[in-house]
């Protein structure tokens, strides 16, 4: 590890079950929204407590980390108690960034209920370090991490693969349409980003991992380009003319010779727990046991499993972390 260089984790996170959150979304909805999963449908806001987990990996297995930044737009996960009983000795602190904080200047765009104009502010965070972390909260580290597995010297470490923009493209044109338009993917916002800096050929495709980025950079390049940073927070639900702030972040890494190129084929386990088999869990658990390379690990739609699987998967992380709840 360099120990010269701190590094910060930023979080966002959001308690859908809330009754605040709940009346404060509700004026700004429509119908289509309300049942597109890809825009404002529950699970987007969905907790079933996965930043517990998030929070225990990150003190687990990432014990260099300086410091945890929580976005959130006006609660609070508690987290107190839980890290006194569980990482006493732990000097790893934990601080709640309101949105009201990350849009100060912009507080007209307020309240916002869409990631993709949340994570274009993270480096607005004040006190954040140059280099830190994003993590979503159902991100989660599963095996012990090096200051090295994210950064590099100067370079950061870029986990994912090229994709081509003219292929994608077409096969968006035959995606079928649901709840009267095209589904606003993950993969799309990353195509918006490759575009907004005039890339014709190819796109940098990242997974759903802690994203290491400089905070230099992202500063640097949204005021050099402040129609940018604007139109990506101006939109309160998820739109399908956002680019993804990270997949644009590493293009410019890679653009300055910054970005190490790194497969996540060995060391990434993903799981949508989700009309699958009965089977789907177990299996997952077996590809983790059985390749020790493994170190990230996302659980999406949790929220939506049945509870079986959700129980199942919240104790084998538990295990894991060798945590108390």
């Amino acid at each position: 590890m360099n120990t010269i260089q701190a590094v910060d984790v930023v979080i966002s996170w959001v308690d859908g079950n809330d009754p605040a959150h709940k009346q404060k979304i509700q004026p700004f909805l429509d119908s289509q929204s309300r049942k597109s999963d890809d825009i404002a449908g529950s699970t987007r806001y969905g907790s079933v407590g996965e930043i517990f987990y998030c929070i225990a990996s990150i003190y687990r297995f990432a014990p260099f980390v300086r410091k945890i930044f929580i976005i959130s737009d006006n609660q609070n996960p508690c987290m107190d108690e839980f890290i006194l009983e569980n990482f006493p000795e732990s000097k790893i602190e934990i601080e709640i960034v309101d949105h009201s904080v990350l849009f100060r200047g912009y507080e007209k765009y307020l309240p916002v209920f869409n990631s993709r104009a949340i994570e274009t502010c993270t480096f607005r965070i004040p006190g954040l370090s140059e280099n830190y972390v994003y993590f979503n909260d159902d991100f989660f580290l599963v095996r012990p991490l090096k200051f090295d597995d994210w950064y590099r010297g100067e370079n950061i470490v870029a986990y994912g693969h090229w994709r081509s923009i003219l292929l994608d493209r077409l096969l968006w044109f035959i995606k079928p349409m649901k709840n009267g338009h095209k589904p606003i993917g993950f993969k799309d916002s990353m195509i918006t980003s490759a575009c907004k800096l005039n890339r014709k050929w190819r796109y940098f495709h990242l997974e759903h991992i802690p994203h290491p980025l400089k905070k230099s950079v992202l500063e640097k390049f949204f005021t050099e380009h402040p129609e940018l940073f604007i139109s990506n927070i101006s939109h309160k639900f998820r739109s399908a003319k956002q680019f993804n702030t990270q997949a644009l972040y590493y293009l410019l890494m890679f653009e300055a010779n910054r970005a190490i190129l790194t497969s996540t084929k060995n060391n990434f386990l993903y799981m949508k727990p989700v009309k699958r088999g009965d089977n789907y869990v177990n299996r997952k658990q077996k590809d983790f046991k059985t390749n020790p390379n493994i170190q990230f690990c996302c659980i999406g739609s949790l929220d939506m499993a049945t509870e079986k699987n959700r129980t199942e998967l919240l104790n084998w992380l538990k295990n894991i972390y060798n945590i108390k709840l």
